[in-house]
């Protein structure tokens, strides 16, 4: 911890504290003494961040206390009527812990833990100046010549909310991590397995970073470990998700624990290039196919990676919006002659609706719902299509 005590006794501008934190990274863990095990602050959110954090919490050894930071309650449904609840299941299964339809994900997994659970404010305006609890608290976290307590540190693991700079300052240089899903530099920003999904990687990863102002780049931190993961053929977010957040919370302690022996190093990340893969957020556009330019296995990949937040959509020809469920390639169909990308037929031996796309590829569906409509099986949704006279020449429905 050498560098520690220079870095913040020193006041310097902001092109300096850079360069200098960038230096001091490399090598902030070279003492061969031990250190006395963290004192823990951890901001996330979803089942991504209780995973990661059910995984450190059972690492009694590299923390003397650990306190959560996390979004307030939120109400969802019809009105406001409902409220978000944690589906980290398997914790809960197992533990014989009931859910609570009145908190949030993270929240009530560390009231489950008795662990202390600080709620953030719900406008990210307020958010910019929210203080941390004692005794992470520094009246004085303007001015870089206050020392920041060398067991300090802080975790991040899908939080969602950018950390003002004098947040992060109240932490050590080296001791501001965030578990990222994804091979970095590949896939930096809010939605890295749900893009990884989309574009078909066939292997992905989670990596330890150093947390970052943004003005010196969003995910762009050295790193203090990574590790590969293959991601199997029928893989979804949600089973991504959950393998990702076991694999990197196991990561996370085993950094901390070099971190400890004086054993950890950080690594600058690889420089980005025009066909680095980015991980923008998920919109509504990404939800909406177009079958003259995605083939079925592209359809299917992006219902994998986006379904569980938003339906995949198509058009129907009286403009109504229509949801695709359960979806498949299908083999060729040759017996249906040539079509043209967006055309549906109804196949009773399969009992779905294929819709013909890019490559000539059929997409199996097996459940759909009209705008305003119930969710039905495809014979019966395909019946009331027939019903409304919208096919034409009463086989085949054209989808835009």
């Amino acid at each position: 911890m050498r560098s520690q005590t220079f870095y913040n006794s020193v006041r310097v501008n902001s092109t300096r504290r850079r360069l200098l934190i960038k230096c001091l990274n490399a090598h902030f863990y070279s003492s061969n003494a031990a250190k006395k095990p963290f004192d823990i602050l951890f901001f996330g959110r979803d089942e991504f961040s209780c995973n990661v954090f059910k995984q450190l919490h059972d690492a009694r050894d590299v923390w003397q206390s650990i306190s959560i930071a996390t979004n307030p309650d939120v109400k969802t449904g019809r009105r406001g009527s409902h409220l978000s609840v944690c589906a980290y299941a398997s914790f809960f299964h197992s533990s014989n812990i009931s859910t609570v339809a009145s908190t949030a994900p993270l929240k009530q997994l560390g009231e489950s833990l008795e662990v202390p659970v600080h709620t953030i404010p719900r406008r990210k305006v307020d958010f910019r100046s929210w203080m941390p609890p004692p005794p992470f608290m520094n009246t004085n976290e303007a001015h870089v010549s206050v020392p920041a307590s060398e067991t300090h540190l802080l975790v991040t693991a899908s939080f969602g909310r950018i950390l003002r700079p004098s947040l992060l300052r109240l932490f050590p240089p080296g001791q501001r991590l965030n578990v990222h899903p994804s091979l970095l530099p590949a896939y930096r920003g809010p939605a890295p397995i749900q893009r990884a999904l989309m574009r078909g990687e066939n292997v992905t990863g989670v990596c330890v970073i150093d947390m970052m102002e943004k003005k010196e780049g969003i995910d762009a931190g050295s790193v203090w470990g990574c590790e590969r993961m293959v991601v199997p053929e029928s893989a979804t977010f949600p089973s991504m998700s959950v393998e990702l957040a076991l694999t990197g919370g196991d990561l996370l302690v085993t950094v901390l624990r070099d971190m400890l022996l004086g054993r950890a190093h950080s690594t600058p990340q690889l420089p980005v290039s025009f066909a680095t893969p980015h991980a923008s957020a998920i919109s509504a556009s990404d939800a909406q196919v177009d079958f003259t330019s995605q083939t079925a296995l592209d359809i299917v990949r992006l219902s994998r990676a986006i379904s569980h937040q938003r339906p995949i959509t198509t058009t129907m020809p009286d403009g109504r919006t229509l949801q695709l469920h359960h979806l498949s390639v299908s083999r060729s169909h040759d017996d249906l002659g040539p079509v043209e990308p967006g055309w549906a037929v109804y196949s009773p031996r399969a009992h779905a609706v294929l819709i013909n796309c890019a490559d000539r590829e059929w997409l199996t569906v097996l459940k759909l719902k009209t705008q305003d409509r119930a969710l039905l099986v495809a014979k019966e949704w395909w019946n009331g299509v027939k019903g409304l006279g919208l096919l034409h020449e009463g086989s085949m429905l054209k989808l835009f």
